[in-house]
């Protein structure tokens, strides 16, 4: 995949609302460009050197933002007791999708407690209907619970637990065909960003969905690069918005039009209440996937919030 395909996001500035939030991205108005990486303040910055820019139309998708939050391996019953009663009273604006991902453990307890304008996600699954599978869970058993949504392709299950891009791809697959809506999660590991490798990890572990993928309907794209991943480090608004830019180029040309405008495209890696307003104001940021302040009410809450003010312009 020819990562040196890329419309130029940060030296060619296009006049353009800050509020729109989908846009149509016509092959025709593509130009190619050329990424050199480059430090800058001691953080790896990859930047567009073409001077080519597209022209940017709003287009309404679904016209919410997306945030999930990802407990991980962590709470108690005691804890998320604790987390639930923050949460139910949290006042969370309306125009948001919003999920968290308990463990497996506590999703009943969470289910049975959460307010339903929360809906639940799973933080993994197996690769097709249960069986002689120990310790997996299928996803007719995460319907059967209540869940709408599972993470897959996480960087810890990629990088820790050895699953490859086929692997993940085909858990993509089986979930979506029992309608259980999927968050991509993709990114590369500080090594191949220092490489100049982002986008073509970015893009192989992309194609692997959309190769498996029966449908794009229930699907959302959380770019997470691992060197901000309980790091304390995040990327720029800038570096994140360049990276949500191509991926919605290369959906563009590989899958639709119409798929590269309507999915929405979610940063992960230390949001916090502090760092989430200025990144929700890049156009192509449409929601957050938080971690460890998801663990956290208030800030979760505010990290919901702070999309809210992004609007979809015809």
């Amino acid at each position: 995949m020819a990562s040196a395909a890329l419309s130029c996001q940060l030296s060619c500035p296009i006049a353009r609302p800050n509020f729109s939030l989908r846009r149509s991205i016509p092959g025709s108005s593509t130009r190619s460009a050329t990424q050199s990486f480059h430090t800058i303040d001691s953080r790896l910055r990859l930047v567009c050197s073409g001077k080519g820019c597209r022209s940017v139309v709003a287009m309404a998708g679904s016209g919410k933002c997306f945030v999930g939050g990802n407990w991980k391996c962590n709470g108690t019953k005691e804890s998320i007791v604790r987390l639930i009663s923050d949460l139910n009273s949290s006042k969370l604006e309306p125009d948001v999708d919003v999920v968290v991902a308990p463990p497996f453990l506590y999703i009943e307890q969470v289910k049975s407690t959460l307010t339903d304008r929360i809906e639940i996600a799973a933080q993994n699954c197996w690769i097709g209907k249960g069986g002689a599978f120990t310790g997996e869970i299928s996803a007719e058993q995460l319907k059967d619970i209540g869940c709408k949504w599972v993470i897959l392709g996480h960087s810890e299950r990629r990088h820790v637990m050895g699953e490859n891009n086929e692997f993940i791809g085909k858990k993509a697959a089986y979930a979506s065909s029992q309608g259980v809506g999927i968050i991509a999660c993709i990114g590369e590991l500080l090594e191949e960003r220092e490489a100049r490798k982002t986008f073509d990890v970015c893009f192989q572990q992309l194609k692997a969905f959309a190769d498996a993928l029966p449908s794009w309907e229930n699907v959302v794209i959380a770019y997470e690069p691992v060197w901000a991943i309980g790091t304390g480090k995040v990327a720029t608004p800038e570096q994140a918005q360049e990276v949500h830019a191509a991926i919605r180029d290369w959906l563009n040309k590989n899958v639709s039009s119409e798929v590269a405008s309507e999915t929405r495209i979610i940063y992960g890696g230390s949001v916090n209440g502090s760092n989430c307003s200025e990144l929700a104001k890049k156009e192509d940021i449409d929601g957050f996937l938080v971690g460890g302040a998801s663990l956290k009410g208030p800030d979760f809450a505010s990290i919901v919030n702070s999309v809210a003010s992004k609007k979809v312009t015809a």
